[in-house]
């Protein structure tokens, strides 16, 4: 028997015998998932040549030839000509109001995968994802399960680890039955990181969506979450001129997530009303609240330098902030509900 989609009694139908020869042959018209881009094979090419070139890991043929069904029956060769899909870690910006949940359904085919997708970007699956943050969206991997084969092989043989065998079984909703022959299981695959031929390829191929820039922005995004508690202990502590200077910098660095702009901005705000820079204090407090307009600036909380400059800005109307303070046009819907400014300041 052959099972397809995402799970018996919840998921997989099982096909009539007569059918396994059809599915095999729709198995072998590639997907086209996120990230994934097509390679046409040249004179004298070999799976294993491909492989190094664009991963820099020979082992990573088995990728290949599962991804193009090429071990379907007994095995097919690729010759000259052949179009070839080469898979690759796709990425997404996040739109206003979209959950982990709705992301695994509309990015990963089902809800109950967003687990997994919140792992992928190391983040918690109950803390939602940000406006404007850029996350990386694994490649679905089919493969077609033979004798023997059992989530613990598979999930060794793709994903390095016999104990995430587990979460293959929930990613395919098996529900612990064990894989039978003809068995179609998805594989989330994330490390799939291009070489420099690799990106070229995806370039040329015109397949890989933002390959570049989206990641330069997720590197960006996940630098900056590095350094905002060092920002935060610059200005704890009274390095204001570091923490104008770190905030610059991380300003700078790249197209960040409406959250990662409010909470620089707020420690900018702080700095330079420590260093009695009013004007700049005002500048940086608009865009603060362009950042994050349902802030709640409470005067009991902050200090009074802090509540006039906010409220001078409030005033600036349209007026445009510098360049190195303006945040992004991704940075301009407000949340659903009002959130209180939190406490600092000099």
């Amino acid at each position: 028997m052959l099972r397809q989609g995402l799970g018996r009694r919840h998921g997989p139908r099982r096909i009539p015998l007569a059918g396994v020869a059809t599915a095999l042959a729709l198995l072998l018209v590639p997907a086209r998932p996120a990230g994934a881009f097509p390679h046409v094979v040249r004179a004298g090419e070999t799976l294993a040549q491909i492989a190094e070139r664009v991963y820099g890991r020979v082992e990573m043929e088995q990728i290949l030839v599962s991804a193009n069904a090429l071990d379907a029956g007994r095995g097919l060769s690729i010759v000259p000509g052949m179009r070839l899909e080469i898979p690759s870690v796709g990425h997404h910006r996040v739109a206003a109001g979209e959950t982990w949940t709705s992301l695994a359904d509309t990015l990963l085919g089902h809800p109950d995968r967003s687990d997994v997708l919140a792992l992928t970007n190391e983040a918690k699956p109950w803390i939602q994802p940000t406006e404007g943050q850029e996350i990386r969206v694994p490649y679905n991997l089919r493969y077609v399960a033979g004798p023997g084969d059992s989530t613990l092989t598979v999930a060794y043989r793709f994903l390095g680890q016999r104990d995430k065998a587990w979460m293959l079984d929930r990613y395919n909703r098996l529900g612990g039955e064990a894989l039978q022959r003809g068995d179609v299981v998805l594989v989330p695959l994330t490390e799939l990181e291009l070489t420099a031929e690799g990106k070229a390829l995806a370039a040329s191929a015109g397949a890989l969506v933002r390959s570049e820039g989206a990641g330069r922005a997720r590197e960006a995004q996940r630098r900056v979450d590095t350094d905002l508690p060092q920002l935060a202990a610059d200005v704890r502590n009274g390095r204001y001129v570091d923490a104008v200077a770190r905030a610059s910098r991380m300003l700078g660095s790249g197209d960040l997530s409406r959250t990662q702009l409010a909470q620089i901005h707020q420690r900018l705000v702080e700095a330079y009303v420590a260093l009695d820079a009013q004007g700049l204090a005002e500048t940086s407090c608009l865009a603060w609240r362009e950042a994050d307009p349902a802030i709640v600036l409470d005067p009991i909380e902050l200090s009074p330098k802090i509540v006039r400059a906010c409220t001078n800005a409030s005033t600036l109307g349209a007026a445009a902030p510098p360049p190195s303070v303006i945040p992004s046009a991704s940075a301009s819907a407000a949340p659903t509900a009002p959130r209180r400014a939190p406490a600092g300041g000099r």
